[in-house]
């Protein structure tokens, strides 16, 4: 058979198995060992328990259960409502104040934790509860909730970057730095919409009230004294400080990702057994047994991605799609749009961790030879991964915020977050014209990227 032929039915196989509800993990494990057996020499059989462990045996891939277990640290304690509660506090007095809270305890707990379904439930459970009470429209509650927590794949320590990073052998420290930019653009877009939404359900709720008398909480007015804005304060300092110290030690060049994560996993620990009580084994279970279920997940994931991407390569075919991208001889900015529009379609079915790994050895040949900078995709990459999460069928996210939410219709939950995935696609296309907004960071610390 020849290579397209063993490509077409390498991908029909991954989607017929995935389809039957097998785990991604194992899925991705039983294609890449049907293809091994029947077109690999059989010998090559006995090397697989190798390859998968010389394909993780990365000490980048080492910070990842350490971030995660600084995120299930935070996020399984009352550290995430308070965080939101602070935020609210001082927010309030703005139109769409609340929302407005809700994406930037997002952004920040989202930067702690490093993870996008740890950030959804731990603001999630507070936030969206407080919004409806406040009478925020239930879709408008769950759709800034679950955009607000697609930043967790974004800003650092994004898991997702870390394996983009190692698939695409860039910086780590500078795809951090280069995520900083873009993630704040999202932010100040998500803010801009939910004032603008707020506005206009405060005025049809004025316009019911007018009519015929109906009231509605959005049309009070909380009040929040000044000595009641401090007095939340001290239960959030440490964990802003424990967030900056973090970056610090990364982005100064003290400490590497892995040492950083391990840091920053003891001291959460530190902080919530001494800010929280949380140190008794009973407390405590719950966040290991988080960190552990997540980074095994992940972990299988990563390694079985890993190997399928080892067979793709033997075979032949990552390399054959890649050359077929470049002899389309596509403009540069329509090969763009193209490799973006296959990972929203992956995004259709599959997890970010999955897309990378399994489209690195594709796409980013035909990428450096248009002159892309890589560190720069991955940010972009990122973006529209993001949107991943927020759109169905897969919609990692809008699940969760279903099991937080569990009296919101599915329907109300889509119809929210569509608009922050216009947003999304919307910031995408102002970093194509302005590409600083994800270079000029890294540039400043760490120089300008020979090359580029």
């Amino acid at each position: 058979m020849t290579v397209v032929g063993i490509g077409i039915s390498y991908g029909i196989v991954t989607l017929i198995i995935m389809f039957s509800g097998m785990p991604i993990a194992f899925a991705l494990g039983a294609v890449s060992l049907i293809f091994m057996g029947i077109y690999m020499p059989t010998s090559s059989l006995d090397t697989v328990t190798q390859n998968v462990y010389e394909e993780m045996a990365s000490i980048t891939l080492l910070s990842i259960p350490l971030f995660i277990l600084k995120g299930a640290a935070i996020g399984k304690s009352k550290a995430g409502q308070d965080l939101y509660l602070a935020l609210h506090a001082w927010l309030h007095r703005i139109p769409g104040g609340l929302g407005i809270a809700n994406v930037f305890a997002c952004a920040l707990f989202a930067a702690m934790a490093g993870s996008s379904p740890a950030t959804c439930s731990a603001i999630g459970s507070a936030g969206i509860p407080e919004m409806r009470k406040r009478g925020y429209s239930g879709s408008f509650a769950a759709g800034i909730i679950a955009a607000g927590g697609t930043l967790g794949i974004l800003l650092p320590p994004s898991i997702t970057m870390i394996l983009f990073a190692v698939a695409a052998e860039q910086s780590l420290g500078r795809l951090f730095l280069a995520a900083i930019g873009p993630g704040m653009l999202l932010v100040f877009l998500f803010a801009a919409y939910a004032m603008v939404r707020f506005r206009k359900e405060f005025r049809l709720a004025k316009a019911a009230y007018e009519a015929d008398g109906t009231t509605s909480p959005i049309l009070a007015d909380d009040n929040y004294t000044m000595a009641e804005r401090f007095k939340i304060l001290p239960r959030v300092l440490p964990f802003v400080i424990l967030l900056t110290g973090v970056m610090i030690a990364l982005y100064g060049g003290y400490a590497t990702p892995s040492e950083t994560a391990g840091l920053g996993g003891l001291l959460a620990l530190f902080l919530i057994a001494s800010i929280y009580g949380v140190w008794k084994p009973t407390d405590l279970a719950p966040i290991l047994r988080s960190t552990i279920r997540e980074s095994t997940m992940l972990m299988l994931i990563i390694g079985m991605s890993l190997f399928y991407s080892y067979v793709m390569s033997y075979l032949h075919i990552s390399q054959s799609a890649a050359e077929g991208i470049v002899h389309l001889n596509l403009p540069k900015y329509a090969l763009l749009a193209a490799i973006l529009l296959m990972v929203i379609v992956l995004g259709f079915f599959l997890p970010p961790v999955s897309i990378i790994l399994m489209t690195a050895p594709i796409i980013l040949p035909p990428l450096r030879a248009a002159n892309f900078d890589i560190i720069w995709f991955g940010v972009i990459m990122t973006i529209v991964m993001e949107m991943g999460l927020i759109h169905p069928p897969v919609g990692l996210n809008i699940f969760v915020i279903r099991n937080v939410a569990p009296d919101l219709t599915l329907s109300e939950i889509i119809w929210g977050t569509l608009p922050f995935v216009i947003l999304m696609m919307v910031a995408v296309i102002i970093m194509c014209f302005v590409p600083q907004i994800a270079t000029a960071i890294p540039d400043f610390f760490m120089g300008p990227e020979i090359g580029r």
